[in-house]
C-alpha cells in the first residue's frame, strides 16, 4: 500500500523575476511524521522552498503537493503551522503568552468571540508543552527571545498541526537558547509525531535530533543524515552544484 507523503515536490523550479531563478529541479520528499532540517546559505532558496510547501507560492514549473493534494489548495490549510522569520508582535503590543497563543486557537477554529472550554485547554495544553505556564499572563515583550520563541511554538501547537515550519527560529536567540529550543523541538517531535521542517542557514543546535539533512543552494546538493554531510560535501563533484 501506497503511504501518501507529507511534502511532494517534484522538479520544481521557481524565481521572483524572469531569467533570475531561486530555485532550479528541486523533488523532494517528506513522510509525515519526519523532523528535517532545511539548511544553506542566506539567499539559497531556503525559505522560498517552504513557501511553496506551504502553497504561499506557486512554482514556475513542476509540481508541489501535500499529502497528495496540489499545495496551493491544500484543503486542511488549518492544520499547517508555520513560524515565519523573525516573528514578532512589535513596538510595545501589551498582548501575553496566553494571548498570543489563544490567537493561534482561534485561527485554526474559525472563531469569533470568546474560547470554548476545549479551546482553552488546547490554548494551556500548549502553553505546558513549551514550558510557560509561569509566564503564560506576562506581557509577550518582557521575555527573552528564547521565550518568545516558545510562545510562538505554542501558538502554532494550539491549532493541532500535521505539519509545524520553523522558519530560522533562532535568529538573535543566544546559544543556550537555541540548544534548549532544539530539545524542545525533539521532544514534541516524539510525543505529538508532528511533521517538522526546521529551516536555518545553521542546524549545529538541531544536529543530533533530526532524521535528514536537506541543504539547499538553488538545488538540493545534499539530503540524508546529518552524520554523512561531511563525506558528501568535500567532493569536489559537488562543490558546484
Amino acid at each position: 500500500m501506497h503511504v501518501i507523503p507529507a511534502v511532494a515536490l517534484e522538479h520544481v523550479d521557481f524565481g521572483y523575476a524572469p531569467g533570475r531563478r531561486v530555485l532550479e529541479d528541486v523533488s523532494l520528499e517528506v513522510r509525515e511524521g519526519e523532523f528535517v532540517a532545511i539548511a544553506g546559505p542566506n539567499g539559497g532558496g531556503k525559505t522560498t522552498l517552504v513557501r511553496i510547501v506551504l502553497g504561499l507560492e506557486r512554482p514556475a514549473s513542476g509540481t508541489a503537493l501535500l499529502y497528495g493534494e496540489p499545495a496551493h489548495r491544500f484543503s486542511r490549510r488549518r492544520t499547517l503551522g508555520y513560524l515565519a522569520q523573525r516573528a514578532e508582535l512589535g513596538g510595545d503590543a501589551p498582548a501575553t503568552v496566553r494571548e498570543v497563543v489563544a490567537a493561534g486557537r482561534l485561527a485554526c477554529a474559525g472563531l469569533v468571540g470568546p474560547l470554548r472550554r476545549r479551546d482553552r485547554e488546547l490554548v494551556a495544553e500548549a502553553i505546558a508543552r513549551v514550558g510557560l505556564e509561569e509566564v503564560a499572563d506576562a506581557p509577550l515583550r518582557t521575555l527573552s527571545g528564547g521565550m518568545q520563541q516558545r510562545a510562538f511554538i505554542a501558538k502554532a501547537l494550539a491549532g493541532e498541526p500535521s505539519v509545524l515550519v520553523l522558519d530560522e527560529p533562532t535568529t538573535g536567540v543566544d546559544v543556550e537558547s537555541q540548544e534548549s529550543l532544539a530539545a524542545l523541538l525533539d521532544r514534541l517531535h516524539s510525543e505529538l509525531g508532528v511533521t517538522i521542517l526546521y529551516v536555518s542557514h545553521e542546524f549545529g543546535a538541531v544536529e543530533r535530533f533530526v532524521q535528514r539533512l536537506v541543504l539547499v543552494r538553488r538545488g538540493i546538493v545534499f539530503d540524508g543524515p546529518p552524520r554523512e554531510l561531511p563525506h558528501v560535501w568535500h567532493d569536489p563533484s559537488h562543490a558546484h552544484a
